[in-house]
């Protein structure tokens, strides 16, 4: 389809030649999903089909083409969830020092809408895991062994 299309001819004509052409030589035959249905043909369409698709093959979210304070903003919200996985205090704070890290990072040279974004609480943070852990029970206390009086280790009694 290197050819240009000739002056005084119908785009979809000659289109259409072009196509009736191609199929005569059996450019088509050996197609992969010949004869199969359209993907998501009965799926409504959606603006950018092609957008979602393309994140999907890459393994992406869609929340990678929010800006920046909202994809901050979003962590921020779903950060107990993702807090409620971890096992010890310092991994929690670890994880809400590293995302308040990142919203520092942006607070110092912001781009994109211009939207509120400030700091985790940390300590709210740990407030609410801490409440979401199961109580472990307290440890037994030791009991002492009851102490000997300074005359029976001498034997005096």
């Amino acid at each position: 389809m290197t050819e240009r299309k000739p002056a005084g001819i119908g785009f979809e004509s000659w289109v259409d030649k072009q196509m009736r052409e191609a199929t005569g030589r059996g450019e088509f035959r050996d197609l992969p999903g010949l004869g199969k249905p359209l993907p998501d043909s009965g799926q409504p369409y959606a603006e950018q089909w092609w957008l979602h698709d393309k994140l999907r093959r890459e393994g992406e979210s869609v929340d990678a083409l929010l800006p920046v304070p909202l994809r901050l903003r979003k962590e921020i919200h779903q950060l107990p969830a993702v807090v409620r996985a971890l096992t010890s205090e310092q991994a929690v704070r670890d994880r809400v020092a590293e995302l308040n890290q990142r919203i520092l990072d942006w607070l110092r040279a912001p781009s994109g809408p211009d939207i509120p974004v400030r700091p985790a609480d940390t300590e709210e943070i740990l407030r609410e895991w801490r409440a979401d852990r199961p109580s472990e029970p307290e440890p037994a206390p030791e009991r002492a062994r009851p102490r000997r009086r300074w005359w029976r280790r001498s034997g005096l009694d």
